[in-house]
């Protein structure tokens, strides 16, 4: 039986290499085919001077045909050379990456080696790290890689990428198991035919976009867009060949790589999705609000422990996931775990937000212990004060102002009379098909308040209490709320209905100026952000005789962020968040609750020690239907007192 499974691996493995191959050639014909067109009128040229030399092609007819041929294969050559030196010299994209030399993961570098030595391969020549849950092999052995000091000095062996949550996720032995295929496609990349293919479409590929490059004068751009459009005929004419090329390479190196830890490898990929449903939770619902509070966690792998953990927790289909903890974790394999980390975290804030390089005074890391008060208290408390700033252009008067106990400070009751004022109630022949547009009785009313409660209790925890300060950002905040499947079909109503005149035009009034204040300070943001860079990139001159770190950076390119985390939001949408940081803010300052940290769902409001997970249907039925009694009776159970002044950033 062995024998039988290992020549079906060794022909399937002889297949994809003879395919990629094949493939590879198939690219280099596109390339020769060019080459040779563009030599063609040379070639006439050529062939008409050798026919007059010889007396074959002489009179008056024939020497016009030589001087408009030869001035015609000038053309071309010259435009031919152009267009192979754009190709050569242009430089193709880099993944943003954390390089880690051997000094700073040498038993990561060793096992590395050691795979390819068992899959009879080259071995990587360096080791870089990206904040994605993905690896492959990135060829960076162009001469402007190398002048920007992100190639590694090697023999031309591809460089290993790394998604760094797999290093704090993963067992070593899985790890080696995950990393299998990646190193054994080292050695279909070492042919000739298969690197040379490569080259051509990287060049092609960095070619199509010379013209957006910054600072070219009109006459270069010009010829930028000529060189660009023949790139991309080229890149459509090879695009297929080129597909198939790297498949069988991929065919290839899984073939291979099944001849080591192909059991744990099956264990393995489960974590690998298990990792990325982590990471993007942890990204999109931790990582962004402090994000844009100008803070960013400085130890995000960690935290894809801790997600995960969680998710183990909650879930009984991840359970026994946490229980590979005591295994060791790949993460030993480096010599400073928590630079790497605090590198990864930055680097991850810079593709998906667009923060600064460095940290500063405005750009400053934050721990997962100061999480709470840093990054949740604030961002409450920012957007508590937005959202009186809003009321106060708007005229609204404070409705405590004749009360015995109002101090003049901002207080949730203004916010809820403003908001319930008014509201235009849906007509009674009419159905409503959201079945709660129209104000319900007490009755039903408090019948409703405990299925809402029931369901908080019957449901995993997966919700979220802290509002989003930006205009655009994790999907759909105040709908996560509730699991309950009422809620989510509310949603998919809201959706359908959204072209409807609202119930509450108070909420939309404040909605469009709380729309509009926050483009006007995320303008001023990106104002700032790009006067930083620019200052930064004129005082950012490497100090001669320098060293590289052992932990660099290496890229971006392009603008970034290069995968924004940033989808548009509803003003509804938006002031519903602020309406949540106001109560929020008040359940702070005049009961026992406290911000928290989700580890799945990003901020949260703790009311005697625990999670608040029925807050944000009571908070749509006041922005969305005006109806403020869901959230008094909230308020009354919890003891919140809306009345008391809140304290403002």
């Amino acid at each position: 039986m062995y024998g039988v499974s290992g020549t079906g691996a060794v022909v399937g493995e002889e297949w994809g290499a003879r395919a990629a191959r094949s493939r590879a050639l198939a690219v280099l014909r596109v390339r020769g085919r060019a080459l040779g067109l563009a030599v063609l009128p040379a070639a006439v040229a050529v062939v008409l001077y050798a026919g007059g030399a010889t007396g074959h092609f002489t009179g008056a007819g024939w020497d016009t045909a030589r001087w408009v041929v030869t001035v015609l294969a000038i053309l071309v050559l010259l435009a031919a050379t152009a267009v192979a030196l754009v190709v050569a010299r242009a430089r193709p994209a880099a993944t943003p990456t954390v390089e880690l030399s051997e000094t700073a993961a040498p038993d990561l570098y060793r096992l590395v080696r050691d795979l390819a030595d068992r899959l009879d391969v080259p071995a990587p020549s360096a080791i870089a790290l990206t904040p994605d849950c993905d690896s492959w092999l990135e060829d960076r052995t162009h001469r402007a890689h190398r002048s920007l000091r992100t190639a590694p000095d090697g023999d031309g062996a591809p460089v290993l990428v790394i998604g760094s949550p797999f290093l704090w996720w993963m067992r070593v032995a899985e790890l080696r198991a995950v990393l299998a295929p990646v190193v054994a496609g080292t050695g279909p990349a070492a042919h000739p035919d298969i690197a040379a293919a490569r080259r051509f479409v990287r060049g092609l590929d960095a070619a199509v976009a010379v013209p957006e490059t910054p600072g070219l004068d009109p006459f270069r751009r010009l010829g930028a867009h000529g060189v660009g459009q023949v790139a991309r005929v080229l890149l459509r004419a090879c695009r297929g060949h080129a597909g198939e090329m790297e498949r069988g390479v991929a065919a290839a190196g899984s073939e291979r790589a099944q001849t080591v830890d192909y059991g744990v490898r099956i264990v393995a990929q489960e974590q690998v999705g298990l990792a990325y449903a982590g990471w993007d939770r942890l990204l999109t619902r931790v990582a962004l609000p402090a994000w844009r509070m100008g803070r960013w966690p400085a130890k995000l792998d960690a935290g894809v422990v801790s997600a995960l953990t969680e998710l183990s927790r909650r879930d009984r289909l991840a359970d026994g996931f946490s229980s590979r903890l005591g295994e060791r974790p790949a993460c030993d394999l480096l010599e400073e775990p928590g630079a790497v980390d605090e590198a990864t975290s930055l680097l991850a804030a810079r593709l998906f937000h667009g923060g600064p390089a460095e940290a500063g005074p405005d750009w400053s890391p934050v721990e997962w212990s100061q999480y709470p008060e840093e990054v949740v208290d604030r961002k409450w408390r920012t957007d508590a004060a937005r959202l009186h700033e809003v009321l106060d252009r708007l005229g609204v008067a404070d409705s405590t102002a004749g009360s015995p106990s109002a101090s003049g400070g901002p207080t949730l009751t203004r916010v809820m009379a403003h908001l319930s004022t008014a509201p235009q109630a849906p007509s009674t022949d009419t159905p409503d098909p959201e079945g709660r547009r129209a104000a319900p009785d007490s009755q039903d009313r408090h019948d409703s308040e405990e299925v809402a409660e029931e369901a908080a209790e019957g449901t995993v925890e997966g919700t979220v209490v802290g509002p989003v300060e930006e205009a655009s950002g994790e999907a759909a905040a105040p709908a996560d709320f509730s699991d309950s499947p009422a809620d989510g079909l509310d949603d998919r109503i809201d959706d359908v209905l959204d072209d409807e005149p609202h119930a509450n035009p108070a909420a939309d009034a404040l909605a469009a100026a709380l729309s509009a204040l926050l483009a006007r300070e995320e303008a001023a943001r990106e104002a700032r952000a790009a006067a930083g860079a620019a200052e930064a990139a004129k005082t950012a001159a490497p100090a001669p005789g320098a060293t590289t770190p052992h932990v660099a950076v290496s890229g971006p390119d392009g603008p970034l962020p290069l995968f924004p985390l940033q989808p548009p939001r509803t003003g509804r949408d938006l002031l519903a968040d602020h309406v949540t940081a106001m109560v929020c803010c008040a359940a702070v300052d005049t009961a026992e609750a406290a911000p928290g940290l989700d580890w799945l769902d990003g901020p949260a409001l703790l009311v005697g020690g625990e999670r608040t997970v029925d807050l944000g249907p009571r908070v749509l039925a006041l922005v969305e239907d005006g109806d403020p009694e869901p959230l008094r009776a909230w308020l009354a159970r919890t003891g919140v007192r809306p009345e008391k002044p809140v304290r403002l950033v």
